[in-house]
C-alpha cells in the first residue's frame, strides 16, 4: 500500500475517533479525579440519541443552532447522568462500580425506548470546514485540516487536557484528588465539591462524545447506536495509562484499525462483514491484556537497562491510588 492510499485511511481514523477522543478524555478527567464512571456505555448512547432528538427537532431554526442544541442537550445529558453517579458515591458513599454498571444498563434501554421516533430519520449533520492555507500544506493539510469543526475542537481538547493536567496548578490539584486527597484537603481543598465538579465535566464530555457520533460519525439515530464504544473508551483510558495525550493517541490506534478493517472488508468480500466489524475491539482487548501481563514484562527485560526502563513507563501505567475510594471528608 502507497503513501497516496494511506492518507484516505488515515483521515478517516482521525475523524472517526473524534468522538471518543471527547468520551475517553472525560473519563480521564472523572477518573484522575478519583471517581469511576462505569456509565459511560449508556451515557453515551443516551446522549447520541438525545443530542440527534434536540437538533432534529429543532432543526427549523437553521444548522448552527440546531446542532449547537443538540451537543449542549447532550452534554447536560451526559453531565446529569455524571451527577447520579456522584451523588451515590460522593455523598452516599455507595459503590461506584454497582451505580455506574447499573447506569450503563439503564440509559442504554432508555435510548432505545425514547429514541423510537427518531430511528433512521435524516437530520442535521456537522458541516464540513476545510482551514484556509492550512488544508494546502502538503500531507499534513490533507490529515488533519480537511475536516469538521468538532475534529478541530478535539485537537483543542486534547492540547487544553495536556496543558492543563501537567502545566497548572489546578491540574496539580486534579491529580492530587486522585493520587492524595488527603493530602489536598490539608492544603485547604473541598475534596468532595471538586471531585463532584470533575465528574460533572467529564459526564458532560462524555455526552459531546455520544453527540458525535449520531451528529457527525454516524450521523442518525438507531437501536443502540453507539453500542460497545462506552466500553472502549473504558478501555482506552486505561490502555492510555490515564494521560490524556496517550488517551488520545490511543483513539486514534483504535480508528486505524477500524479504517485498516474497512479496507480489508471491501479487499476480501469472502469474509464474513461481521469479523471485520468486531476486529477492532477484539484487538483493543488484546492490546491491554498484552500491556498487563508479566509476561510482556520479562520480555522487557532481555532489552537494554535504559531502553527496558523506557518501554516499561511508556506501556505500564498504575491507576490513581484513590481511584473508586471513599474519601472521609471532616
Amino acid at each position: 500500500m502507497d503513501a497516496s492510499a494511506l492518507i484516505p485511511i488515515l483521515s478517516v481514523a482521525i475523524a472517526t475517533s473524534t468522538p471518543l477522543v471527547f468520551a475517553s478524555i472525560g473519563e480521564t478527567i472523572t477518573e484522575r479525579g478519583g471517581v469511576i464512571n462505569l456509565s459511560a456505555e449508556g451515557t453515551v448512547m443516551l446522549a447520541a440519541m438525545a443530542g440527534f432528538a434536540l437538533a432534529k427537532t429543532t432543526e427549523g431554526l437553521g444548522i448552527v443552532p440546531s446542532l449547537l442544541l443538540g451537543f449542549g442537550g447532550a452534554a447536560l445529558v451526559g453531565a446529569a447522568i455524571a451527577l447520579i453517579v456522584a451523588f451515590g458515591a460522593l455523598t452516599l458513599k455507595q459503590s461506584q462500580v454497582a451505580i455506574g454498571f447499573v447506569l450503563a444498563l439503564l440509559c442504554a434501554d432508555l435510548s432505545s425506548f425514547l429514541g423510537n421516533p427518531f430511528v433512521r430519520v435524516p437530520g442535521p449533520t456537522v458541516p464540513n470546514f476545510k482551514i484556509p492555507l492550512l488544508q494546502d500544506i502538503p500531507v499534513i493539510g490533507q490529515l488533519f485540516f480537511q475536516s469538521d469543526l468538532l475534529v478541530y475542537a478535539s485537537y483543542l481538547l486534547i492540547i487544553f487536557s495536556v496543558i492543563y493536567f501537567y502545566r497548572t496548578r489546578p491540574g496539580l490539584t486534579l491529580r492530587t484528588l486522585g493520587e492524595q486527597p488527603a493530602a489536598a484537603f490539608a492544603r485547604g481543598t473541598n475534596v468532595i465539591l471538586w471531585r463532584y465538579w470533575y465528574t460533572l465535566l467529564g459526564g458532560a464530555l462524555m455526552g459531546i462524545g455520544g453527540a458525535a457520533f449520531s451528529l457527525d460519525f454516524k450521523a442518525g439515530w438507531s437501536y443502540r447506536h453507539t453500542a460497545g464504544y462506552g466500553w472502549i473508551a473504558l478501555a482506552i483510558v486505561i490502555f492510555g495509562g490515564w494521560n490524556p495525550l496517550r488517551v488520545a493517541l490511543s483513539c486514534y490506534l483504535f480508528g486505524i484499525l477500524q479504517s485498516l478493517a474497512s479496507v480489508a472488508q471491501s479487499s476480501i468480500p469472502d469474509v464474513p462483514t461481521q469479523v471485520f466489524t468486531v476486529a477492532p475491539f477484539v484487538l483493543m482487548i488484546l492490546f491491554l491484556v498484552l500491556t498487563s501481563s508479566e509476561w510482556l514484562e520479562r520480555l522487557f527485560k532481555l532489552l537494554p537497562p535504559a531502553l527496558s526502563r523506557f518501554m516499561s513507563q511508556a506501556i505500564h501505567s498504575t491507576p490513581p491510588l484513590a481511584l473508586g475510594k471513599v474519601f472521609e471528608q471532616d
